[in-house]
């Protein structure tokens, strides 16, 4: 079973891909696999699918109803060994699966090792594993989900997460002479976050190596207004 968060949610086993059922069951599915490997109580597990405390008074029973069935649909059939499993641990659940598993803990592996690469003066392996790490993303972390009104701290601290992944790849293809390829992709970040000056001074650099030193200087100017209008703060 091969699980994905970062886009809709979705599974899949050696029979292709595996439905979930309603809301609440999805909901349930994702927030463990948020925090997969990890236990989360059944309280904290309640107020992530029931947001602003508004649970029915059959809540509990609505949770453990969704739990039974996503045990018997994770354990469809799979080659994966060992396989993932959704236990019961005080004071709530948890569910067991490896980095190869979940496109998330993929996610963190490569970002990490990429990461190692880029501190360590290899750029060109940087640029690779980076790259590889971003390719997981079909979408904003959850997204089907969200369409249907849920809405998560973790999922948006991972949407930012990536924001910073992409600047880390930026940085080391600057660093490998690839400004030329970057500058559409970081066009279009500056312009989804203006006030991220980490990726304007990468723009202004890309463009500046491209021979396009106006542009370079307009978007110095554009990057200060913002500031200034917005923090009260010109660029660093």
């Amino acid at each position: 079973m091969r699980f994905r968060l970062l886009g809709p949610l979705e599974a899949e086993n050696d029979e292709g891909l595996v439905e979930f059922g309603g809301i609440r069951q999805r909901a349930a599915l994702a927030y463990l696999l948020l925090h997969s490997n990890q236990v989360v109580s059944t309280n904290q597990l309640l107020g992530a699918l029931w947001v602003g405390g508004d649970a029915p008074t059959t809540a509990r029973k609505i949770l453990q109803n969704a739990i039974w069935r996503l045990r018997g649909a994770i354990a469809g059939p799979t080659s994966d060994s060992p396989a993932p499993r959704l236990l019961t641990r005080s004071p709530g659940y948890t569910v067991q699966v490896q980095a190869e598993q979940l496109d998330l803990l993929t996610f963190q592996q490569r970002v990490a090792a990429g990461r190692a690469a880029l501190a360590g003066g290899d750029p060109q392996t940087a640029r690779v594993l980076l790259s590889g790490a971003l390719s997981l993303w079909r979408g904003p972390v959850l997204a089907d989900l969200v369409e249907e009104g849920i809405c998560w701290p973790e999922a948006t601290a991972l949407q930012n997460k990536r924001v910073d992944v992409m600047e880390d790849r930026f940085d080391a293809e600057l660093a490998c002479g690839g400004h030329q390829s970057i500058l559409h992709d970081l066009k279009a970040l500056v312009a989804a976050e203006p006030l991220r000056e980490r990726a304007s001074r990468q723009l202004m650099l890309a463009l500046y190596r491209c021979g396009r030193q106006a542009e370079a200087l307009s978007v110095y100017g554009r990057v200060r207004e913002e500031l200034v209008g917005g923090l009260g703060l010109p660029p660093a």
